[in-house]
């Protein structure tokens, strides 16, 4: 057997190996929904890799809701988003566990950096 060679990097954007609580809601009319609590691996404008206990059928909408801690001056911070919508792109299964990709609807860094800083690396001045 020939060994694979690894294809070009695909990837219109970096992603960030950031461990961060999620929860996912999918399912609507006649499908069970299904609400699971799940740790995103890495995070990119595009997407995120998401390990969770149960299966997610492939190409679902999916709705991401990440928990924070309630603040009472919510009008000084800068907006954020908590709530983001995605589609399931692959399903991996692992011990106990599934990995699934997935693609956001709408890009995240579109809208809040200019567009020098939209694709490729990101330079600091620190």
């Amino acid at each position: 057997m020939r060994a694979r060679t690894p294809l070009a990097e695909r990837r219109r954007w970096p992603r960030l190996p950031l461990a961060i609580p999620v929860f996912v809601r999918s399912g609507s009319g006649a499908d069970k929904e299904l609400l699971e609590f799940a740790t995103a691996l890495n995070v990119s404008a595009g997407g995120m890799l998401l390990a969770v206990r149960r299966s997610i059928p492939y190409s679902a909408q999916v709705l991401l809701e990440i928990p924070s801690a309630p603040l009472t001056v919510m009008n000084s911070l800068p907006k954020a988003a908590r709530a983001l919508r995605a589609r399931v792109l692959r399903l991996q299964p692992r011990e106990g566990y599934n990995l699934v990709a997935l693609r956001f609807s709408r890009i995240l860094a579109t809208a809040r950096f200019p567009a020098r800083l939209r694709r490729g690396k990101v330079s600091s001045s620190l």
